[in-house]
């Protein structure tokens, strides 16, 4: 837990895979209660491999859906049968936030439209985190990440130059879940004010258009300067100063000298006086990243730390998860996590903030309880 922001806060979770659990992970970070109410078949992610895509065993669940569940309280209700519809129903009345990630419709057909939701709690605020919206031509249409990525516009401007290149983890599912997450916490703060409930239409395509600003704005002045295409520009591929490079050892190391005096920096440190004049050569800089390039490829990645790693020029080498998590800063910072059962292990990231110089506290594992015991932890008896 980062802090007790939103302590008292109750929020049920309607959602699955990613974007929503960890929205909803997010606001457990911050001192609200969640409790996570799931289908009598669970979470497909349960079973989900989302590297391997390989099923699991029916009868477990695996720790990827652990990690994203983490420091919350998971219950089995089946909102198709009339005990479950019961039971939801007084989850609702006690609760402060409802976050769901059907398709539009589906929890008006389960009997929960918005309307029977308000007349139940006039000050829940229910977010409705979906692919394309609540409205609109596509809002039916089934997607993933990649599509809603796809989307916006920016995969014209993201990968090599020959063709898009997907990224991971799935920006768009992440992207989501902050929005989703500070939506509410939003109207959490604007409720405590007016009193009032709020209905939120949050998509996972437009939260990731919302980070387009910058291409759409190049895309308007395409006509004077040729707008933005994949590896020709300053910041996806076309400048020496911003760049990945590849090393003798198949490594791989970044420099980001945007501004003059880390691009000096990064010049003196390599011995190249000839190309600080060349910084502002027009984009793409082909013959500049390919001297650059054969210069790095010359020796290995401990060559370039050793050279590099102290001199201020926007360096940094290209990690791989083990060394990410093992890197000196990340454990002073204390936010990577380890945890699981007895049987798998995982690891987490914590919320990325710290209060008052501490550092999060390590989430709690999942824990599952029946409908009744979710109940009298609602109403406050345990």
């Amino acid at each position: 837990m980062l802090a007790d922001f939103l302590d008292g806060v109750r929020v049920l979770d309607l959602s699955q895979f990613l974007p929503g659990p960890f929205a909803t992970q997010l606001l457990a970070d911050m001192g609200a209660m969640v409790l996570k109410v799931e289908p009598p078949s669970g979470d497909p992610q349960r079973r989900l491999n989302p590297v391997t895509g390989q099923p699991g065993d029916e009868d477990a669940r695996n720790p990827f859906y652990d990690v994203v569940n983490a420091g919350k309280t998971v219950v089995a209700i089946d909102l198709k049968s009339k005990p479950g519809k019961q039971a939801f129903e007084r989850l609702i009345r006690g609760a402060d936030v409802l976050l769901e990630s059907y398709r539009p419709g589906v929890l008006e057909r389960l009997g929960f439209g918005r309307e029977h939701l308000k007349s139940l709690n006039d000050g829940l605020i229910h977010c409705a985190l979906s692919g394309y919206g609540q409205t609109g031509p596509k809002r039916l249409r089934a997607g993933h990440d990649i599509n809603y990525t796809a989307s916006t516009g920016m995969f014209s401007a993201s990968g090599i130059a020959d063709r898009p290149v997907m990224t991971w983890p799935p920006a768009a599912d992440y992207a989501g879940a902050l929005q989703a997450a500070l939506t509410v916490t939003g109207a959490l703060a604007a409720r405590g004010r007016s009193g009032k409930g709020a209905y939120l239409d949050v998509s996972l395509s437009e939260t990731m258009l919302s980070w387009q600003a910058f291409g759409l704005t190049a895309a308007s002045a395409a006509a004077v300067d040729g707008g933005l295409k994949r590896a020709e520009n300053l910041l996806n591929g076309g400048a020496a100063c911003y760049q990945v490079y590849a090393t003798r050892d198949g490594r791989f190391i970044t420099i980001g000298a945007l501004e003059a005096h880390f691009w000096d920096n990064f010049c003196k440190a390599m011995k190249r006086p000839e190309w600080k004049g060349r910084q502002g050569e027009p984009l793409p800089q082909t013959a500049l990243i390919g001297e650059i390039s054969a210069t790095i490829a010359a020796h290995s990645l401990d060559h370039w730390e050793d050279l590099l790693a102290d001199v201020d020029c926007c360096y940094h080498a290209v990690l791989d998860y083990v060394e990410a998590a093992a890197d000196l800063h990340v454990q002073a910072r204390g936010l990577v996590s380890g945890g699981g059962r007895d049987d798998e292990a995982w690891t987490g990231i914590l919320f990325p903030a710290h209060v008052d110089g501490s550092p999060p506290l390590p989430r709690a594992q999942v824990k599952e309880v029946d409908v009744q015991t979710a109940l009298q932890m609602w109403s406050g008896d345990l």
